[in-house]
């Protein structure tokens, strides 16, 4: 398999890749969750340490609308964790942006600060 052919399997190219991203930057975070777990069962290597980092932030957002503080703590310091060790040229996502939001929410909560200052996570291609 060629690098070209690699590109073209990526789960970026799938279109329920994209349906993902629009609930998850629509603030639906639990449908996001679950159209992103469908295409994580079925991806493999890094790229799929990728995808599980993005769930857990979309969960860690189901969390905090439940009000569930520590569960959205955890969660968004493990995905941080698979987000900030992915490196291969992030797919051409925006996943610098993403754990600067994450880590910004992350220190607030941390410190038991309100969230509504801070911005929401967004997925967008570079």
């Amino acid at each position: 398999m060629t690098f070209i052919d690699k590109q073209d399997d990526l789960f970026t190219n799938d279109s329920r890749f994209e349906i993902g991203m629009k609930l998850f930057n629509s603030c639906q975070w639990y449908k996001s969750h679950d159209v992103f777990e469908e295409i994580w069962h079925e991806t493999g290597g890094p790229e799929r340490q990728l995808l599980q980092g993005i769930l857990q932030v979309a969960v860690a957002q189901v969390h905090l609308e439940n009000s569930n503080i520590n569960g959205a703590t955890i969660l968004y310091g493990e995905a941080l964790g698979r987000l900030k060790k992915f490196q291969l040229a992030n797919l051409g996502l925006d996943i610098a942006g993403l754990c600067i939001c994450i880590t910004k929410r992350l220190e607030l909560l941390q410190i038991g600060k309100e969230l509504s200052g801070c911005s929401l996570p967004v997925l967008c291609f570079l």
